[in-house]
């Protein structure tokens, strides 16, 4: 967030919080951990869960800062092309959902969406991005901007709240194979397994997404 005097609110939700609105008068969140009050008397609170912060940072000082200085292109960014996406891939030995949870590659994909990503895109976790063909680079992008752009019209998970309070309607029903172990994969009906990739845990077909 830009404000005056060259400086800048970088905000970081961490492992998920609460950033709400607020009205002249209102009542403010009692766990608040943060609140900011423009001109207007208008604002907004946050309320974080895990790990969050907010800095202060001077305009010169915003390339250097460890949250924004290597971040990549957020993945709903109009600049976020098949051919960015494909040029970012070149020269990557890296597994791929490794590859997409470095927000250094690409911001704003959280191990919830990976799951339903990979395998709309019929990709095993664990593939190597150097051994990912040209159509299924193409199919990974797409699936990328498909479920993150479903998610953005539900306007989030059913367990957070928008800018205005009001709660997501991606739902547990939404998943197409995320957090349905042992539920049949929705395209060849094979139960879905949950495996480990690094520190995280992948929802997977073991049929539509084998590993090559």
């Amino acid at each position: 967030m830009k404000l005056d005097h060259g400086y800048f609110l970088l905000i970081n939700l961490g492992m998920g919080a609460e950033l709400l609105h607020f009205k002249p008068n209102q009542k403010l969140p009692e766990k608040a951990q943060f609140n900011l009050t423009f001109s207007d008397k208008t604002g907004f609170t946050i309320h974080f869960w895990w790990f969050g912060y907010v800095h202060l940072v001077s305009e010169k000082d915003l390339s250097k800062h460890k949250m924004t200085g290597q971040l990549g292109k957020s993945a709903t960014d109009t600049t976020f092309t098949l051919d960015y996406f494909k040029e970012l891939l070149t020269h990557k030995k890296t597994g791929i959902k490794t590859f997409l949870l470095d927000q250094k590659n690409v911001a704003g994909i959280g191990n919830v969406y990976i799951q339903d990503i990979l395998f709309k895109a019929r990709l095993h976790p664990n593939r190597k991005t150097s051994t990912l063909t040209e159509k299924e680079k193409a199919d990974l992008y797409h699936a990328i901007r498909e479920v993150l752009n479903r998610s953005i019209k539900l306007k989030g998970l059913a367990y957070e709240m928008d800018f205005y309070g009001e709660k997501g309607k991606f739902t547990a029903d939404e998943f197409l194979v995320g957090y349905k172990q042992g539920k049949s994969c929705p395209q060849c009906k094979t139960p879905v397994e949950k495996i480990r990739t690094g520190s995280t845990a992948s929802y997977i077909c073991p049929k539509c997404q084998k590993e090559k």
